[in-house]
C-alpha cells in the first residue's frame, strides 16, 4: 500500500480508519483517524515509497511507546513493511503554548508550571535514553482534561533527521525557550515562531524576560537565563538537562484549569510532525425552542351556575374572616397587659437568618506552628487574590502525615477584626488525600483557635462550615493530611472565600 493509494476511509491494520489529512510534508501524512476497536480517535503518520527516514521513524516510535510518563503523548503501534509503514500515537485535545500565548504573556508561575511538568516528563524520557530535540509552542499542550502533554519525543527528532552529540543540553535549551516564551510572549530565536514575535535584542544579546516584562520574579528570570541565555549568566551555572530544570523549578506552583473564550468555529490544526492535536472546542449548546404554554381547559358552559354560587361562598367567608380580624384587633388595643402570642419556631429562624457576605481577609499568611513558624508565607496572598489560577501550597513532606515531624500546618487568615464566620469555601488540588479542619479564634496562637469543621480525603472545592456558631479575628485552614503529588506530599490551596452572616 503505497501513499499515493491512502485516501480517507483507508483501514490499517484492520482497526485505525483514516479519516481527515492533516498536514503533510515531505512524504509523510499525519492523520485523524478512528480506532474502530476502542471506538476514540488516534493520530496516525504514514509515509510516501520516496521518505527518506522510515525505519528511523519506526524504530523511534516503537522505543517511545515504552515511556510511561502520561505527560508524553502515548504511541500505540508502529508497523514498517514494504508496501506500507505507518505510526500510530495518541491524539491530543487542547491548547498549544502557543494559543495560550495568543493574549500576550502567561502569569508567571503559570508558565513556570507549565516547563516544569515538561522538564519532569522531559527527564523520564531521557533515562530511556529518548530525547526531543527540537522543542517548540506547538510541542507543549495544556489539554481539555487539565494535564500537561509535550508531543513528539523521540519521533519528530527522527522525521526531521536532526541528532546532537548534547542532547540533554539542546532539551535543557529547548525547554529554557518555552519557559522564555511563557513568561514574556517573545521567541528568543533569529525567526518567529508559532505567531510569537522575535525576542528584542540589547548590544546583539536576547533581553532577560525581566526586561521585557514587567513583574517576572528574579528566580524565574535567574533559571531562564541559566537555562538558555548564555551571554546574561555572568557567572552562574548553565541547567544542561532536563532533570536540572526540573529540579530548579520543583518548588512553583502547578497549573490549573483557567476559563478561558473560545471561538465556535471548530478547528484542526497539527501541533507535532508525529502526533495530532485537536484544538477544536465544542460550541455553546443553543438554546431549548421554547414550549408552547398549554391553555388552561375550559370549563363546559353547564357548570356557569355552579362556579356563581361558589363566588358567593367564598365572598361570604371572606367577610366573616374581615370580622374576626377585627375583632381580635380591637380586643388587642383593649388589652395592653396581654401578653403577645409566642413567635412560632420556624417565623422565628426566618426572622433571624441573614444573607452571607464575602469578606476578604486583610492578610494572609503560612502557618507552622514549629520553628520559624512560616509555611510559604510568599505565596499566601495569592490564595486571597482572586485568581483561580495563582495559589499557596505547603513545604513539600516525605509522606501524607507530614513526616511525622508535626501536627499540621496551614493557611492563616487575619480578618482584620472579631465577626462571625458562616462559612469557608477553599478550592483545593484536584489530587484527593487531604484532610483539613476550620480553625477560628481571636489569636493567631494554635492552642487558642478552635476546631470548628473538618473535611476528611478532601479535593477540588471544599465548603468548610461551623457545625456551631463560630466567630473570631483569624481563620486557619489546617491540614492534617496532604495529598501526594509527583512522589512528595504538599497541600495546596487556591482560592479562599469567606462568607460571613449579615454585614462586615
Amino acid at each position: 500500500m503505497s501513499t499515493s493509494s491512502v485516501e480517507p476511509g483507508t483501514r490499517l491494520a484492520e482497526r485505525f480508519r483514516l479519516e481527515d489529512r492533516v498536514s503533510e510534508s515531505d512524504g509523510a501524512t499525519l492523520w485523524k483517524a478512528i480506532d474502530e476497536i476502542l471506538a476514540r480517535p488516534v493520530a496516525v503518520h504514514t509515509f510516501s515509497p520516496e521518505f527518506p527516514r522510515v525505519h528511523e521513524v519506526v524504530t523511534a516510535a516503537r522505543a517511545a511507546s515504552r515511556l510511561t510518563d502520561p505527560r508524553l503523548t502515548q504511541v500505540f503501534d508502529a508497523a514498517e513493511h514494504d508496501d506500507h509503514s505507518y505510526v500510530v500515537s495518541e491524539w491530543v485535545t487542547g491548547d498549544t503554548l502557543s494559543d495560550l500565548l495568543a493574549a500576550g504573556p502567561l502569569e508567571p508561575e503559570r508558565a513556570a508550571g507549565l516547563v516544569a511538568e515538561a522538564a519532569e516528563a522531559l527527564a523520564h524520557a531521557h533515562e530511556a535514553d529518548l530525547y526531543h530535540l527540537c522543542l517548540r509552542p506547538a510541542h507543549l499542550v495544556w489539554t481539555t482534561g487539565n494535564t500537561v502533554k509535550v508531543l513528539g519525543v523521540a519521533v519528530d527528532a527522527a522525521l526531521s533527521g536532526l541528532t546532537t552529540d548534547q542532547p540533554a543540553l539542546d532539551d535543557a535549551e529547548g525547554l529554557g525557550r518555552l519557559l522564555y516564551a511563557g513568561l514574556s510572549g517573545h521567541w528568543p530565536g533569529d525567526e518567529e515562531e508559532g505567531g510569537l514575535p522575535t525576542a528584542p535584542m540589547i548590544d546583539g544579546h536576547f533581553c532577560s524576560p525581566r526586561q521585557v516584562t514587567a513583574g517576572v520574579p528574579g528566580y524565574l528570570d535567574a533559571v531562564t537565563i541559566r537555562a538558555c541565555l548564555p551571554e546574561s549568566r555572568k557567572g552562574q551555572a548553565a541547567l544542561s538537562s532536563p532533570s536540572e530544570i526540573a529540579d530548579a523549578l520543583a518548588n512553583v506552583a502547578r497549573p490549573m484549569p483557567i476559563p478561558m473564550a473560545y471561538s465556535q468555529t471548530p478547528a484542526v490544526q497539527s501541533a507535532s510532525h508525529s502526533e495530532g492535536l485537536e484544538t477544536e472546542r465544542r460550541p455553546p449548546r443553543p438554546p431549548l425552542p421554547s414550549q408552547p404554554r398549554p391553555m388552561p381547559p375550559r370549563a363546559p358552559s353547564g357548570g356557569s351556575m355552579l362556579n356563581r354560587v361558589l363566588m358567593t361562598v367564598v365572598v361570604l367567608l371572606v367577610i366573616a374572616a374581615v370580622g374576626v380580624g377585627a375583632w381580635t384587633i380591637g380586643r388587642s388595643l383593649g388589652s395592653p397587659n396581654t401578653p403577645q402570642a409566642e413567635t412560632s419556631p420556624s417565623a422565628s429562624a426566618s426572622a433571624s437568618a441573614q444573607p452571607m457576605v464575602v469578606v476578604k481577609p486583610e492578610k494572609a499568611t503560612g502557618f507552622d506552628p514549629l520553628a520559624d513558624r512560616d509555611e510559604k508565607n510568599e505565596m499566601a496572598p495569592l490564595a486571597i487574590d482572586g485568581k483561580p489560577s495563582t495559589l499557596w501550597k505547603t513545604e513539600n513532606y516525605n509522606s501524607a502525615d507530614l513526616g511525622n515531624l508535626k501536627a499540621g500546618v496551614g493557611l492563616l487568615l487575619d480578618m482584620g477584626k472579631s465577626m462571625p464566620i458562616g462559612d469557608v469555601v477553599a478550592t483545593l488540588a484536584d489530587t484527593s488525600g487531604a484532610s483539613v479542619e476550620l480553625k477560628v479564634g481571636d489569636s493567631p496562637e494554635l492552642g487558642s483557635l478552635k476546631t470548628v469543621a473538618k473535611e476528611k480525603n478532601g479535593s477540588g472545592k471544599i465548603t468548610l462550615k461551623p457545625d456551631q456558631a463560630a466567630s473570631g479575628k483569624y481563620v486557619l485552614i489546617w491540614f492534617t493530611r496532604l495529598p501526594a503529588d509527583a512522589g512528595k506530599f504538599h497541600g495546596t490551596i487556591y482560592e479562599v472565600v469567606v462568607h460571613s452572616p449579615g454585614s462586615a
